[in-house]
Order: structure tokens, then sequence, then C-alpha cells
């Protein structure tokens, strides 16, 4: 798909979404500072269906006036105790009344039945993705994580970063996923380094604060026919070393992307263990009896 047509598509479909909002505060917010970026923009250049748009705010603001009113909206339709809570390091997370992180809420039909014990986040997550119910508002809240809010009609807020798009990327792994649109100016930036990877379908890693996160998002991209040599690998594992996975903060900060629920149980069972006995052996067990 040329640039012009991209374009136009993000044009339209972010126009779509903002005609949804019905507070003309956000509405005003969000529509002088969204930010698209990630796999969308990817997808529409290699002429490939687009799983979903995701959207990030150029404002720690905007992000929380959205975050507010798509979790209101959440509460009154499912009658849901979640909320938007800023954390110490500014983050904007969603949580259960409690405090407690690491939960996910969906509509009921939408993670009712869920499938294959390794997938089950991101089936609800997909089903949530696509749900099209003509008799439902359009845009409508459907699934809940701490990072992240899914709407009906394949559109995703991403509250776990916010800033200018190149304060944004420095969070992403993967090169190819770094064109982005801006909605204050309708660019659409096109980085040579990331077309080039895009050809290719080659997996550049340019690091990332999540290096967890990135190798387990390696399998969704090679069955899709990426891939990736060695050195790129050996970078993720070398910031990984780096990393001490036996701490509870860190542990639950890593895994926050990646898209499996029974990684939230793994994090239940470290945070109630005594921490002088949490040690990678005791992870290799509880691992193995979740997977």
């Amino acid at each position: 798909m040329r640039a012009k047509t991209i374009k136009a598509v993000l044009n339209k479909e972010i126009g779509r979404w903002l005609d949804s909002i019905e507070d003309e505060k956000v509405k005003a917010l969000a529509g002088a500072n969204t930010i698209v970026t990630g796999g969308a923009i990817a997808s529409m250049l290699l002429n490939e269906p687009v799983n979903d748009f995701d959207i990030y705010f150029r404002t720690k603001e905007a992000a929380w006036a959205v975050a507010n009113y798509y979790v209101g909206k959440f509460n009154d339709a499912n009658n849901a105790g979640i909320k938007a809570q800023e954390e110490d390091d500014g983050r904007i997370r969603i949580v259960v009344e409690s405090g407690r992180r690491g939960e996910t809420a969906g509509e009921a039909r939408t993670l009712q039945d869920t499938g294959e014990i390794e997938d089950t986040y991101n089936d609800a997550e997909q089903a949530a993705l696509s749900a099209v119910d003509d008799d439902a508002p359009k845009y409508r809240p459907v699934f809940l994580s701490t990072n992240a809010i899914t709407l009906s009609h394949k559109m995703q807020i991403v509250l776990r970063f916010y800033g200018e798009p190149n304060e944004i990327h420095e969070n992403y792994d993967f090169v190819h996923c770094t064109n982005y649109w801006s909605i204050w100016d309708g660019n659409l930036a096109l980085r040579p380094l990331a077309l080039e990877a895009l050809l290719a379908k080659e997996l550049v890693y340019v690091g990332s604060k999540y290096p967890v996160c990135s190798v387990m998002r390696l399998r969704k991209f090679i069955k899709r026919g990426w891939v990736i040599n060695a050195g790129q690998v050996l970078k993720m594992m070398m910031q990984i070393s780096e990393l001490d996975l036996t701490n509870p903060a860190v542990l639950e900060d890593q895994l926050t992307g990646v898209d499996s629920a029974y990684f939230i149980q793994i994090i239940d069972d470290v945070k109630a263990k005594d921490p002088a006995k949490v040690n990678a052996a005791y992870l290799v067990e509880i691992i193995d009896r979740m997977f």
C-alpha cells in the first residue's frame, strides 16, 4: 500500500474513532495528541490485513483522560470495579479497585471459552478486537489489561507509554515497527531502516526496556514467515542477563506486555513466596506447573 493511501486510511479510521467519543474534552485531547505506530502501518505497507490499530498519546494528560473515559464506560456496561491509576514512575495502569495489578477484564461473551492453555489471554484479546456486534456501540471497551484498553472494531489504546514518537519508540524492540503517523500534522513517518526490514521480513532488534517480552514475541513473527539472525537473539539475551527476574517487581514489569494469562498467575505465586526463597529453580518449578 502506498504512503498516500495509508495516510487516508488512518485519517478515516482515527476520525471515526474520535467521532465516537461523547466527552468533548476527551475528544479534543485525543484529537490533538494521537499517534499510531506499530504493526498496523507495517501490515499496510506489506498489503497484509491489519489486526488492530495501536493508539498512543503525545501527552500524559491525553492518556489519562482517555483511560478514565473508557474505564468509566467499561464499568458502566459491566458493573466492574476497575480504575485507572498513576504509578510512582508516572505510568498509567488499569487496576482492580483493590489496587492489585496484573488483572485483565473483558465482556463475558469475550472471555468465556478461550481455548488452549498457552494462548488464553491472546485468544480473548483477539476475540475482543474482532467484536463487531451491530447491536452494540462501535469502539466500545471490550477488554482491559494493565497497560492497554482494547476497543471493538480493531482499536487498541496503549497506556503504558506516552510522549513524542521517538520517546515511545525507545520502548520498541524491532525496527520494522517504528514507522508512525501523528494526528497533529497528519505526517506519516517512514524510516529507511524500518522499510528495509519490512522488505526483507527480517527482525532487527534495536534494544528495548522489555527484552523478555521481545523474546516471547519472536514466536508470533516466526509463524508469520519472518526471519531473525543469531546476532539479534544474542542482543536480547545480553539485555536479559542484566535483569534480576527473581525480583517480583522486575518480573512483573517485564511480563506486563506478554500475551498469556498464565504469567499473571506466576507473578502472583512469586509475590506470595518468601523473597529469600525465590530463585531460578523455584521459577522453573512453577513455570512447569503452569505450562
